[in-house]
């Protein structure tokens, strides 16, 4: 039953979680940007859309939701359509909750960069030490930059991010299995109070709770 769950989460779900922290000065208007945004943004609010495509140029289903984060080390994911699934970081833990199928996955937050790529914009990740970061100039109205991992244990070969006027738009979730997430951000609302208990998840009476322990 674990392992369900896991492949539910880290296939189109583990695209959105860890990418805004620490990050260095590099030469190139893209990544000048994205340290920008990284540097004036404590808490992000924002409505998502998020779309996989598939090795031959498919899109699946389309999901929406509603990301919230807070510096330091704390994220939501709210899937809310076409079916509810919630990502949740406090800081110390990461909560992955199936709904439909009554399952929750914890892990510590310092093991679950692999999976949740949203905790590279929580300030708990040094981009320069785990990804080779690279400038991809302007796409679709966006200044992209592209992080790559320097770890092959990773569930990622690429992850890019678009920035726009300071504000978070859009990433590219390339995965090992030839297919690519992109989420688009709207809504966005930068730097206003989130209340703390938002970032805390209590698994309801019922639900089988799987938790990685590992240090």
């Amino acid at each position: 039953m674990q392992f369900q769950a896991e492949i539910r989460f880290y296939r189109p779900l583990y695209g959105i979680l860890i990418l805004l922290g620490c990050m260095p000065a590099y030469a190139g208007d893209a990544v000048n940007q994205l340290n920008r945004f990284l540097a004036d943004t404590r808490t992000l609010s924002a409505d998502f859309k998020q779309v996989a495509i598939d090795e031959a140029g498919r899109p699946g289903q389309l999901v929406s939701g509603i990301f919230l984060l807070a510096k330091p080390g704390r994220f939501r994911w709210d899937y809310l359509k076409p079916y509810k699934q919630e990502i949740v970081a406090n800081g110390k833990k990461v909560w992955f909750y199936d709904v439909d199928l009554e399952q929750v996955t914890v892990k510590q937050l310092g093991n679950a960069i692999g999976s949740t790529p949203a905790l590279l914009l929580t300030g708990e990740v040094s981009l320069d030490e785990n990804f080779v970061i690279e400038d991809q100039g302007e796409r679709e109205g966006m200044r992209w930059t592209r992080l790559v991992p320097r770890s092959e244990d990773n569930t990622f070969k690429t992850i890019s991010i678009g920035i726009q006027e300071n504000h978070l738009r859009g990433m590219e979730l390339s995965d090992n299995f030839g297919q690519l997430t992109r989420i688009s951000f709207s809504n966005i609302r930068i730097n206003d109070p989130i209340e703390a208990k938002r970032f805390e998840f209590v698994a309801p009476a019922g639900v089988d709770v799987f938790e990685d322990k590992a240090n």
